[in-house]
């Protein structure tokens, strides 16, 4: 089968990843410059679906769980599975309960053990919550090795291209073009994510952390280079301009509370995308005619995209085996 995935973000690149394995023609179309040059790219590559059941329905974590797993093997090495580790300050210590009655698979920590796993928190904490089975990656280091993974297996890439005008030459179009579908899909809306890049040698952290707070809880993660990624809000907005001034001073003001050291930080980077959603946050495969969408990754597109291109590939294969079982 001949195939054309529109979208080259998380979503467009593991469904052309999935297909690939199956040994399927497929050409990648994206309108950018380069791959993961949207949303995906200021994601913040938590693998966590254990810590996202909190706020998200069970999917989230039946089809999350095994993400860590696919990347690996797609991207071998960019996997980093530290966990991920739940703090509060003193006075929002009833968060920690409250999260942990939301969600499974932690541990408590005291300070100890908050110290054994990052020391440069000791005594910043009284108690945590560790999720061990969780992991992170950095969203553009993987989609770069993707990228380079599918074209060393003479992958076709069709770049700065909004539009093709002969798209009835494929045998089914894959459209995983995000937010670009807002009010061209029943009920998809936009959700806006914001997030900065605090760059200073003064902490290490070895894991993501996140905050909690009754109204501005964070998350930070480690990346190379002395860098930590800090995010992210969500907006019911379709703007996707630059971060806002309150949404900086409030993310900040959380990164200082849980470790002084970021205040003095240079800020190396903000970016702000639109995260397309529907109205119960979990994404859908659906058909119109020759064409397959998936849409709807809200904040979890590393985490889901693995699952939404497995069930992509199931329909395909299934689909060309139909004229085969008939012929026999």
């Amino acid at each position: 089968m001949r195939i054309l995935v529109k979208g080259a973000g998380v979503a467009g690149l593991t469904v052309a990843w999935q297909l690939y394995r199956h040994g399927l023609d497929v050409t990648i179309r994206e309108r950018a410059e380069k791959a993961g040059a949207g949303a995906s790219g200021f994601a913040g590559g938590m693998l966590a679906p254990w810590c996202e059941r909190e706020s998200a329905e069970e999917p989230v974590l039946t089809l999350g769980r095994l993400a860590a797993d696919w990347w690996e093997a797609a991207v071998p090495g960019h996997v980093h599975r530290r966990g991920t580790l739940v703090v509060a300050g003193g006075r929002d210590a009833g968060e920690l309960d409250r999260f942990a009655g939301r969600t499974s698979g932690w541990e408590w920590l005291d300070d100890a053990g908050i110290s054994a796993l990052e020391p440069d928190l000791a005594g910043r904490f009284r108690k945590a919550l560790f999720f061990r089975q969780e992991a992170h990656l950095d969203p553009r280091k993987a989609l770069s090795a993707l990228t380079a993974g599918l074209e060393d297996g003479r992958m076709r890439f069709l770049y700065g291209q909004a539009g093709e005008p002969n798209e009835g030459r494929y045998d089914r179009v894959i459209d995983c073009t995000g937010a670009s579908r807002i009010g061209h899909m029943p009920e998809l809306r936009g959700v806006r994510g914001e997030m900065f890049t605090l760059e200073t040698g003064e902490i290490t952290l070895s894991r993501p952390v996140r905050l909690l707070h009754p109204r501005h809880p964070i998350y930070i993660v480690p990346r190379e280079k002395n860098r930590f990624m800090v995010g992210a809000t969500m907006i019911e907005s379709e703007d996707a301009g630059p971060i806002t001034a309150r949404s900086l001073m409030e993310l900040l003001n959380a990164a200082y509370a849980l470790h002084p050291a970021f205040g003095e930080a240079r800020l190396a980077e903000t970016g702000a995308g639109v995260r397309p959603a529907f109205p119960d946050n979990l994404p859908r495969v659906t058909e119109d005619g020759n064409t397959i969408h998936v849409n709807g990754l809200y904040r979890h597109g590393f985490l889901l995209a693995p699952a939404m291109a497995g069930e992509v590939a199931r329909r395909l294969v299934a689909q060309q085996q139909q004229p085969e079982r008939r012929a026999s």
